[in-house]
């Protein structure tokens, strides 16, 4: 089996050249999806008797057995059960390549959905293999990334779109090499510093059983996820970040990495695990961690370690995700990737509401897909949960209450903030002075099932359940509306294009102000505040020993 860059083209090549032109498909069209250029394509090919498939699932968090799907170009599938450790064995005599790999953990229900708990699955393609001879394959959070360009390429929301499709277009050669492109900048120093001599030379799906030590290293401080796919509510393109929530790969379907550098996410575990104490942030892209590439966006949560005293033995863990709204972001799995390190005695900061209020049925294209992943409804005037019937996880307090009986189950500390403030004045137009505006009315289209104040509930939520809670749309507001009303824009995402280009022609200029999210000058300003919420909450007296003292 090939294992490097040039070998898979030399044999690409060789291949295109030399088979007959009924194995040497041309682009064209399934009944699964559009194909629309004419470029050269993998091959197609029947797979001689004696063709067998061994290797490993490897990742972090998952749970094994798994059950692995082996599905060929034409949709013939066999299933086998990897071992507890995720090795496999199996046959594949007569299958037609490419071959697709699916797994899903051992438990599992879900790939797909986001109202629902979507289990971890990984996946990778196979275009070739040595006929009568035992290949090694394997499947990870990098394959998976891999098989996602080539999905997303060929027209697929994302790579499970592809897995589960009955047949196969035919798949892009150029698809397939510009991944693997991709995959080597993002990692080939985090595979050097691991230990692997040539790491050009190393392929996630082939590598040999010698290098897993080292590719272990690379797995221990790699998250992954799949996205969420706003029009359709669908799992969308493979995210990986590394340990700490830095973004790797998955802003965009495809394209280029952040190369993550192994020692660093090293030291970041090692603190994390070593630290007396830890605070879990579970929020949207108000508090999430941006990539390099979009800088000066951040978010609060970003800069929340900066309000730490030196010596307080305490390490924040930024789980926040953009778009997630209280409901999805434990459906979809971002919650799950933080359990493992949680211990007793550490907080969990629950801070949601912007996406929460995602409700409108009757919203052009995504309201039927908000409604049925996003969306959850508040409280009544008189401070009682709404969901429709048969739906409580729908209610706002309900769904801030999974993540209070998880932390209390686990001896932590739950502590609720009110979301920070958008810059909005009463007509609903940016600027201000901004108001409270986390809340839902009734529209024209009679939308929303429910309406109420979001921020009200979450206040009901922390009285009922006895929690400290942060007020930060409060202050924010005042941060937004000090001085001459336009001093926010020192705060806010309004940036010079000329100084930043990545905002040129996206929200987040001076002239198209984002007027929800953060540069780093008001993340830091958000920090501020929440640290200061803390040192007036007696309640959370120790953590606020751990803060920095106030610079007045």
């Amino acid at each position: 089996m090939f294992t490097t860059t040039w070998q898979r083209t030399l044999f690409l090549s060789t291949l295109f050249c030399c088979m007959p032109s009924a194995v040497v498909l041309a682009a064209g069209t399934t009944s699964d999806t559009p194909s629309s250029a004419t470029q050269p394509v993998l091959a197609v090919a029947t797979l001689a008797p004696n063709t067998l498939i061994s290797g490993q699932v490897m990742y972090r968090d998952i749970r094994f057995p798994a059950t692995l799907l082996i599905k060929d170009q034409r949709g013939t599938e066999r299933s086998l059960k990897t071992d507890i450790q995720g090795r496999f064995y199996a046959e594949v005599s007569s299958m037609v390549t490419p071959l697709r790999l699916s797994v899903i953990e051992a438990g599992g229900q879900h790939c797909l959905t986001s109202n629902q708990l979507r289990a971890v699955c990984l996946g990778a393609l196979v275009p070739q293999l040595r006929d009568g001879h035992e290949n090694r394959i394997n499947i990870n959070p990098l394959t998976d990334r891999i098989l996602s360009d080539v999905a997303t390429s060929a027209g697929y929301i994302g790579p499970q779109q592809l897995l589960n499709a009955t047949t196969l277009p035919t798949l892009s050669v150029a698809a397939w090499e510009t991944a693997y492109r991709e995959f080597h900048n993002g990692f080939d120093d985090a595979l050097k510093q691991a230990g692997i001599t040539d790491p050009t030379q190393f392929d996630p799906l082939t590598y040999p059983n010698t290098l897993t030590p080292a590719f272990t290293k690379i797995l221990q401080v790699t998250n992954h996820a799949r996205n969420y796919h706003n029009d359709s509510g669908e799992a969308g393109h493979t995210v990986l970040t590394d340990i700490g929530f830095h973004p790797i790969v998955g802003l965009n379907a495809s394209g280029s990495y952040e190369p993550l550098d192994l020692a660093s996410a090293s030291q970041q575990r090692k603190a994390l695990e070593q630290a007396r104490t830890r605070i879990f942030i579970v929020s949207d892209s108000t508090a999430a961690t941006y990539e390099k590439a979009r800088f000066p966006r951040m978010g609060w949560g970003q800069v929340f370690e900066q309000q730490l005293r030196p010596d307080s033995h305490l390490a924040v863990v930024n789980g926040a995700r953009s778009g997630r709204s209280s409901r999805d972001f434990y459906y979809e799995g971002w919650f799950r990737q933080m359990e493992p390190f949680m211990r007793p005695g550490d907080y969990l900061f629950i801070g949601m509401g912007h996406n929460d209020q995602n409700c409108d049925s009757q919203k052009a294209v995504r309201g039927a897909a908000d409604v049925a992943n996003l969306c959850t409804y508040p409280n009544s005037a008189d401070g009682k949960p709404q969901y429709p019937q048969g739906k409580p996880d729908m209610s706002f307090q309900i769904s801030l209450e999974r993540y209070i009986r998880y932390a209390r189950a686990h001896r932590m500390i739950p502590v609720l903030l009110t979301p920070t403030a958008r810059v909005k004045n009463a007509d609903g137009k940016n600027g201000t002075p901004a108001v409270h505006s986390h809340l839902t009315k009734q529209n024209k289209a009679g939308g929303y099932a429910f309406v109420g104040d979001y921020t009200q509930t979450i206040r009901d939520t922390a009285s009922k359940n006895k929690v400290p809670l942060l007020d930060v749309e409060t202050a924010t507001l005042a941060l937004a509306n000090q001085g001459d009303g336009q001093q926010w824009q020192q705060y806010w995402l309004a940036v010079d294009p000329e100084r930043y280009p990545y905002y040129r022609d996206q929200a987040g200029s001076l002239t198209q102000p984002d007027t929800t999210h953060f540069q780093q000058k008001g993340a830091q300003a958000v920090a501020a505040i929440v640290a200061d919420q803390i040192k007036a909450t007696p309640s959370l007296r120790e953590l606020a020993s751990k803060l920095q003292a106030t610079d007045r």
